[in-house]
């Protein structure tokens, strides 16, 4: 058995950038070329700057996926600030593990899904625009909450969580879609979190501080 897997097929090009990102850049590359054109250097340099900015930020990278059934892999790129069991939580019945992931600007904000299983729920909630890193940012900032059930009948839920200068979530899935470990779901835009909910016997494989990537990195493993 392959250590790895291909979640998605891989993409044969030099810089791959989401599509989410094209209309930004666009307009960004619009707005250097006529400022160029009409000879302001200042703004000319600020606009280029700010195209390749926004080229970074919403690049896409592919990746490949640990093959082992029973883990947990992170569904975002960004360091750990929370893993840990939590009690009464209002996206999972009774005891379970939280782990969250921070996301600064600098990071991939490509959102990946982080088990094999259904996709039983999918509940955006308006809020607040607090700093993602702020543990309160979990219940009162806007974010998206994603149910899945893996095919032994585990609960794993995900949240994308809006951010201080985050004010865009977006999410490909739905309610009855069968996913894949790794699979590209969704990204937020410029800088926020992922909050994972699992089973409270999952073994966690991750702890305060560290960095993890999307796709790659596995937080636990289910019992």
């Amino acid at each position: 058995m392959n250590k790895y897997t291909w979640p998605d097929p891989p993409r044969h090009v030099a810089f791959p950038v989401a599509s989410a990102g094209y209309p930004l850049i666009i307009t960004a590359a619009f707005t250097t070329v006529v400022f160029a054109l009409l000879g302001y250097a200042v703004p000319t340099i600020i606009g280029l700057a700010a195209t390749f900015f926004i080229c970074f930020f919403f690049r896409d990278p592919d990746r490949v996926v640990p093959n082992e059934p029973t883990a947990v892999i992170s569904p975002a790129d960004g360091k750990i600030i929370v893993a840990a069991p939590v009690k009464n939580c209002p996206f999972y019945e009774g005891d379970c593990v939280k782990i969250s992931i921070f996301m600064s600007v600098f990071n991939v904000h490509i959102n990946r899904i982080p088990h094999d299983g259904s996709i039983r729920e999918v509940r955006y909630t308006p809020g607040a625009f607090i700093a993602a890193n702020h543990h309160q940012a979990s219940m009162k900032n806007e974010h998206n909450a994603v149910f899945l059930q893996t095919g032994d009948d585990k609960k794993i839920y995900f949240v994308q969580i809006a951010g201080l200068i985050a004010r865009r979530i977006i999410c490909k899935i739905q309610a009855g879609d069968r996913v894949t470990r790794g699979q590209r779901f969704g990204l937020i835009c410029f800088g926020s979190r992922v909050d994972v909910y699992v089973p409270p016997e999952t073994t966690l494989n991750v702890a305060f501080g560290d960095r993890v990537k999307a796709g790659t990195s596995i937080l636990g493993y289910l019992s």
